[in-house]
């Protein structure tokens, strides 16, 4: 179109398809019509799309016609609906008619996706080689090679022989209806070394365990390999080399790799940019072709077009899926709680996207069949939200919130990606994954969740932003119980309230799942970061979904180990559990006050799980012990001391625990009179100790002999009887509980109260001063201890060896030390579960029994619910086998897809394949499962192949 024919002026209204014809000026010349067709997006922008169009192609369809023989407007009636002359330039691919479509060969591809898949299919069956004998005349030719060019079937022994010099090829069988992978080696084929082909040595030395490895460009192989064992042959890894073949080692080889597999690689590590972008262009188109033949789109008549969102995912087998995994009557079923929904959000930035292309030049070909959300709703909500301001965390100082608008995101389409899993299985779910905008601001995480990281604050506006999405997400939350947590990991930077309130631990119904499924993914997901971070977004979705794939995948085969490893922790660990609940709880009823306690214990706590908003047994009600209260119970417990005589005191007013407490350091120049008044001098001790008068306050006129334990004669000391052992080791026992608990104490003041140098020394002091306590304790113990053992068969104390077993250093550690254990899996020293503990009316250790008895039920409860819940899981991951192979029975047996007969084949041997695939995969399950014997729970339903007990004691 000339300069003089322009003038100015906008587009119209309504886009019209305007027919544009070429010169006739030179007729030696091929002339095509090129088409515009112009279109206006939501957006306001608009788009040209521009088709050239043969003549003889127009001319193939009449019933076109009269839309190519409209008469053309005037040349002025529209600047932007313009008609000219041009001449086609002849490229080597003449069926993309336009340089402009050449930068976009995806889209001249999706048109012919489906035929794509088709052939994929096809190839499944035996195509026209159906029923044909072998080219040696045998009628059994079942065999095909994956990596010859003919896809020709053939016999055993044809197949053997034609693959002597290429015994590293792909053979599958023709069995029940589809191709099964079998090797060479199972064929009968072996590889001899050193020799001629075709011929054997007469004294061959076969491979190890005669399974020899070989790396190939195709796979890993195991072969039946034999060396020359002549006289006159070299070694064995001489013998390789010259067949081409790398060994791994120079002394008995069992593995080697093919010069070409290392050629290969070598050559990609210097040339891999050549060709790259054709390459994994096609990588994209395999990726999708495959996925949709997994998926089952092949078999569908209305084909790729009619997919639903989440189509391509695999899904997990025992997360719940009503209809397909569930039991009828789960409904109407008591226990609800196994039916729940476990779900895990979290996000991870590394798999970040820079600002490379965008959605229109690179859509992506899953478009939310996947697991990421299909992007054009997705980007309007969050395009909805972005004045929106980040509320800054009332918790811990989170940099997940606190830290979700100040993020770097300069130069980033996305900082990140959000994803919903599976909480007790570690998979992705159908729709999960999603784009973050600066940072993890969880008012885009739109789906209902369980755990977060950061759910004490993301649940407080979950349900107002839930109002702003489209009223097809919108979750009716009538008759449903939703419950908050926090994963265990994540836990323990929150604040004393929030680890109480959302524990995976303290909370009923969620057996032992720690909420960390996410994070155990991204290990493997973080290796495509760098690669993902710089495609297009389209590319990079494709890429993720069919990662995500994988992993959900692999997992699924390995749920028969996971959940038989996982079931037999449990059965272990609820018996250990329950055997330390009985012994706590015998503890507290021996004494009526800890039997009136327990029960109303019992009470508070069932009310709290009923209703959080009832008190929380969990949180202690008793304030923490400062070091003023430490000094006055160490003053108390020495006074008791002197009172019994059981320790001998250096001064009348100062006792080892002020002496040991007082600051020593103190007393300088800078010391103050009261100081100096009630610490005298270390060296005057001793000699002031042999200065204190007799007590005249005793009048014993009995005649017997006075004990003076201060007078150092060894007529003085008491001799104890052998029957007042068990009383002694019983006393020095309370006093290092007691000890614990003070020291425990003092610690968690310090801890968060005592700040600045000198106020953190004087602590230590203390904390010295009960530790030097709780040794003088702890060897009391042992000395009564070692006594009974040498004692025990003159006396008559039985069963004392149940209630004061031997007392190591790594027991004295208080209620709620894990000892290097879990919250969930700790189970608190023997020296808590001893009888007599609960006669001791002190505040503060009833306090803690209180709390550590909760947690005690708690932690038998979680894992009794574990039991149950791994139970349930595996009856769904069955049922759920048995429904997908079902699924692909039907499609075997679809009457509606017309397809030659020669290609039907093809589709009926792949569905049945992939059923064989699923019950091979029920039957190695339950195989596995079997060997779980135990007994029911009373009242319980005995599982279809799995049983479970429940016994109501130890032992």
């Amino acid at each position: 179109m000339s300069q003089s024919t322009k003038r100015a002026g906008r587009p119209t209204k309504r886009p019209r398809l305007v027919k544009h014809t070429a010169s006739l000026d030179a007729p030696d010349q091929v002339h095509h019509d090129r088409h515009c067709i112009f279109s206006l997006q939501p957006s306001g922008r608009i788009t040209l799309r521009t088709t050239y169009i043969p003549p003889n192609l127009m001319l193939d369809d009449p019933g076109e016609s009269t839309l190519f023989d409209a008469q053309p407007e005037p040349a002025d009636t529209d600047p932007w609906n313009e008609v000219g002359h041009f001449t086609p330039v002849i490229c080597e691919d003449a069926n993309l008619g336009s340089e402009a479509l050449k930068d976009h060969p995806i889209s001249l591809w999706l048109p012919e996706r489906q035929t794509f898949m088709h052939e994929f299919i096809r190839l499944e069956g035996r195509g026209k080689h159906a029923n044909s004998a072998c080219q040696c005349g045998a009628e059994h030719a079942v065999f095909r090679c994956q990596d010859c060019f003919s896809v020709q079937l053939a016999c055993c022994s044809c197949t053997i022989q034609s693959h002597v010099n290429v015994p590293l090829h792909r053979i599958k069988e023709w069995k029940d209806g589809f191709f099964h992978p079998v090797s060479l080696k199972s064929m009968g084929l072996r590889v001899q070394l050193g020799h001629h082909l075709g011929t054997t040595c007469r004294r061959p030395k076969p491979a190890y365990s005669n399974d020899f490895v070989i790396i190939d460009v195709h796979r890993i192989h195991k072969i039946a390999l034999d060396f020359c064992g002549c006289e006159h042959e070299v070694s064995h890894f001489k013998q390789l080399l010259r067949a081409r073949w790398f060994p791994s080692t120079v002394t008995n080889p069992r593995t080697a790799a093919t010069f070409p597999v290392l050629e290969f690689f070598h050559i990609l590590s210097f040339e891999s940019k050549d060709r790259y972008s054709v390459f994994l262009r096609m990588v994209i188109e395999w990726r999708n072709c495959k996925a949709l033949k997994c998926s089952g789109c092949g078999h569908d008549p209305n084909g790729v077009h009619f997919m639903n969102d989440g189509d391509l995912a695999v899904l997990c087998p025992a997360y719940p899926h009503p209809g397909k995994n569930l039991p009828d009557d789960w409904e109407t079923a008591p226990d609800q709680w196994k039916y729940g929904l476990f779900i895990a959000v979290d996000a991870n930035f590394r798999l970040k996207h820079r600002m490379v292309s965008s959605d229109e030049k690179d859509p992506g070909l899953s478009r939310g069949w996947g697991y990421f959300v299909d992007e054009t709703d997705y980007k309007c909500h969050l395009s909805s939200l972005t004045g929106i301001t980040q509320e800054k965390s009332t918790c811990v100082s989170h940099n997940t919130v606190n830290m979700a608008d100040t993020k770097s995101w300069k130069g980033l389409a996305a900082t990140g990606v959000g994803t919903v899993d599976c909480a007790r299985h570690d998979m992705k779910l159908v729709n999960g994954v999603g784009d973050l905008q600066r940072g993890e601001r969880y008012v885009f995480l739109f789906q209902i969740n369980i755990s977060y990281d950061v759910a004490c604050q993301w649940y407080k506006k979950l349900w107002p932003c839930m109002s702003m999405l489209p009223s097809h997400l919108h979750f009716n939350q009538d008759g449903k119980v939703i419950k908050f947590l926090v994963p265990k990991f994540h836990l323990a930077a929150h604040i004393e309230v929030c680890q109480t309130e959302f524990s995976f631990n303290w909370t009923p119904g969620v057996g032992r799942t720690d909420g960390e499924a996410p994070e155990r993914g991204w290990a493997n997901m973080n290796r495509v970061a760098s690669s993902t971070k710089e495609m297009g977004p389209g590319a990079r979705r494709d890429t993720l979904n069919d990662h995500f794939g994988d992993s959900n995948w692999k997992k699924v085969t390995a749920l028969g180990r996971a959940l038989l490893r996982k079931i037999s922790n449990a059965v272990a660990s609820k018996k250990e559990h329950r055997c330390a609940l009985h012994d706590f709880q015998g503890s507290i009823t021996e004494s009526e006050v800890g039997a009136a306690s327990l029960s109303i214990w019992r009470a508070e706590i069932e009310a709290w799980e009923i209703d959080h908003s009832q008190p929380n047994p969990f949180q202690s009600r008793v304030a923490t012990m400062t070091q003023a209260a430490v000094r006055l119970e160490l003053a108390k417990q020495d006074a008791k001391a002197l009172e019994d005589g059981s320790v001998v005191s250096l001064h009348a007013e100062v006792t080892c625990s002020v002496f040991l407490s007082t600051d020593v350091c103190a007393l300088s120049q800078h010391s103050t009179d009261i100081q100096r008044t009630k610490m005298p001098m270390v060296p005057n001790l001793r000699a002031s100790a042999s200065l204190i008068p007799p007590n005249d306050n005793d009048n014993d006129d009995s005649g017997c002999l006075t004990l003076n334990p201060n007078s150092g004669n060894a007529e003085d000391f008491q001799l104890l009887l052998p029957s007042e052992l068990c009383n002694i080791a019983n006393d020095a026992l309370n006093e290092c509980r007691s000890h614990i608990r003070v020291r425990h104490q003092l610690y968690q003041y310090k801890t968060q109260h005592v700040r600045g140098q000198g106020a953190s020394t004087r602590a230590w002091k203390t904390l010295d001063a009960v530790e030097e306590h709780l040794m003088l304790s702890h060897a009391k113990y042992v000395s009564a201890h070692n006594a009974l053992v040498s004692l025990s068969c003159h006396m008559d104390c039985a069963g004392w060896e149940q209630k004061l077993q031997p007392l190591k250093k790594a027991h004295l550690r208080p209620m709620g030390d894990f000892g290097g254990q879990t919250q969930g899996t700790a189970i608190m020293s023997w020296i808590w579960l001893t009888h007599g503990i609960s006669t001791d009316d002190n505040e503060g250790l009833q306090d803690l029994l209180h709390v550590e008895w909760c947690k005690a039920r708690a932690r038998h409860n979680r894992w009794s619910e574990e039991i149950q819940l791994l139970l349930e899981e595996m009856q769904c991951v069955l049922r759920f086998l048995d429904w997908r192979a079902e699924q692909w029975d039907s499609q075997a047996s679809r009457s509606s897809v017309e397809q030659p007969k020669e290609d039907a084949e093809g589709f009926v041997a792949y569905a049945r394949r992939q059923a064989h695939i699923h019950r091979r995969l029920a039957a190695v399950f339950k195989e596995s499962w079997r060997k779980i014997q135990v007994r029911r729970t009373p009242g319980g339903p005995i599982p279809e192949e799995i049983q479970y007990s429940d016994e109501n004691h130890c032992g």
